[in-house]
């Protein structure tokens, strides 16, 4: 049995189910999918927004070949586009997606050389070589550190990584301060991290966003995120396993021979079945408190997401074509120093004065997303992702320091618009702007993430801890019978990867 119809469960399923298995998974919510769903979010405007998880690096080829899953990635025109002002002037760093003339005219202009391209360069090659060579470990049983460093070609960089400071190990080749910042961007996302500290968290999620497929590329699912969890669920029952919504589970009994599950229907009926196992594709905290276990503290997500449909592009006051600057990651306000004040602010329980965060218009890659009449008169979505605003700031008053947060962020992206972004949001049915906002404490009341955490809680080196881990997949949990697919509960996940469902099926069909 498996509990939680997000991705991980998914594919837990269906690997599970191609097996011979019999598979029932239940999702307390309406849809499957979890985080990973698309949602016309506004009334009366034909779009399709991918509402909690927006873009695609981890999910190995691997799981979509295997799986048979009917689904189209596609890259991005620009990797990132980054809103500055030089010397009172408007200006913009561009990153192509692959880096040419363009990207290193950019570069000079920024920093007046070619060295800092030249830096970026040979840490992102770097980065690459260490890519390769580590996202086929990820589909494979734990490796010791010691044996996986031996098939690392950049061994010193993955030791960096995980012994050094991020900033550190940012800076041995990048001097300034906004191109420093683009690249810390990745240790932060949905983590809550001093980029000074030698604790590894940065690190760790610096890495999980670089090592996608041996490539890190982050791709656009055609459809939306939707599209993604229902392949997986349509993978899962074409192989035989039994998919329930609204079924919420209320505890999880182990025995030394099985499980026993128990839930409620929609209609608020009791059920009850026995299992041999179950596959556990909820957060660690949540899979305690079903048990009757003690779910210790609670996790803190750090993110505010907006979720934005506009009426035009806004122009933007360096000149830029705002159809290749928000096609990519539009960061504002994320040099390494304004991150740093950022989250000095925010450790002292403070919303931070400026917000670092980033934009990215999902619809100038896929406009299969817009309806007829939005995509012929121009509709575009616009996605905002805020850091270091961890989920203890929100909760004393979640919509007033929501609201603010929001104030905060609209102002900082219109000080590089020549029109105000409210001026460019289309309005629903009921004449109200098309914005919605959630904070760390709306995704917990949404999706059963403890304190809003995207990743569960923190990630995992992808490596044994142990000697015991060595050859195991990293599933289990403190019952034999209960294993975990969440991207918390496992030693391989975070992102939308699949990674934790793949492990803990593998758990069980190869017996380790």
């Amino acid at each position: 049995m498996v509990v939680g119809g997000g991705h991980n469960g998914l594919v837990a399923a269906a690997y599970l189910a191609r097996s011979g298995r019999s598979v029932l998974v239940l999702e307390r919510l309406p849809e499957l999918g979890g985080a990973a769903v698309s949602r016309q979010v506004f009334e009366g405007v034909d779009v399709r927004l991918s509402a909690y998880s927006y873009l695609v690096s981890l999910l190995p080829n691997r799981i979509v070949a295997d799986l048979g899953l009917q689904l189209r990635l596609v890259d991005r025109s620009v990797a990132s586009y980054t809103a500055t002002v030089r010397d009172g002037r408007p200006a913009g760093l561009l990153v192509e997606r692959d880096e040419g003339p363009a990207t290193a005219t950019s570069f000079r202009q920024l920093t007046g050389s070619d060295d800092e391209f030249a830096g970026w360069q040979r840490f992102y090659g770097r980065l690459v070589t260490l890519a390769e060579d580590l996202a086929p470990t990820l589909t494979e049983p734990l490796l010791s550190p010691t044996d996986l460093a031996g098939r690392l070609r950049d061994p010193g960089l993955w030791h960096d990584l995980r012994e050094r400071p991020l900033a550190d190990v940012v800076a041995d080749c990048l001097s300034d301060d906004v191109v420093r910042g683009v690249a810390l961007t990745d240790g932060l996302i949905g983590t809550f991290a001093d980029v000074h500290a030698a604790d590894g968290l940065a690190g760790r999620c610096f890495l999980y966003h670089l090592v996608g497929n041996g490539t890190g590329r982050w791709r656009v699912p055609v459809g939306g995120m939707g599209a993604v969890t229902g392949a997986m669920a349509a993978a899962a029952r074409r192989a035989g396993a039994e998919l329930r919504s609204r079924a919420t589970v209320t505890a999880v009994e182990p025995r030394a021979d099985g499980v026993t599950v128990h839930w409620t229907d929609e209609d608020g009926g009791a059920a009850a079945a026995d299992a041999g196992h179950v596959v556990a594709g909820v957060a660690p905290r949540v899979l305690a408190q079903l048990t009757g276990a003690d779910p210790g503290p609670s996790p803190s997500g750090s993110q505010l997401k907006v979720n934005m449909v506009l009426a035009r592009l806004p122009r933007l006051r360096s000149g830029a074509d705002p159809a290749t600057a928000f096609a990519g990651t539009f960061h504002v306000d994320e040099a390494a120093g304004q991150l740093d004040a950022a989250y000095t602010q925010a450790a002292a329980g403070r919303l931070p004065d400026v917000i670092p965060f980033e934009v990215y218009c999902h619809s100038l890659t896929d406009p299969s997303i817009l309806g007829p009449v939005e995509r012929a008169t121009g509709r575009h979505t616009l996605t905002l992702f805020g850091l270091h605003t961890p989920a203890e700031l929100f909760r004393s008053d979640p919509e007033g320091v929501r609201d603010e947060a929001v104030r905060r962020v609209v102002a900082q992206l219109d000080a590089h618009l020549e029109e105000p972004l409210l001026d460019c949001l289309e309005r629903d049915a009921a004449g109200r702007p098309c914005l919605q906002a959630a904070s760390p404490l709306d995704v917990e009341a949404s999706l059963a993430m403890p304190g809003g955490h995207i990743f569960h809680g923190d990630l995992s080196w992808p490596v044994a801890a142990t000697d015991d881990e060595v050859g195991t997949w990293g599933v289990t949990t403190d019952h034999p019978r209960i294993l975990s697919a969440s991207s918390g509960g496992t030693v391989r996940g975070g992102a939308v990867s699949g990674l934790g469902g793949y492990a803990a099926a593998r758990h069980l069909l190869d017996g380790r």
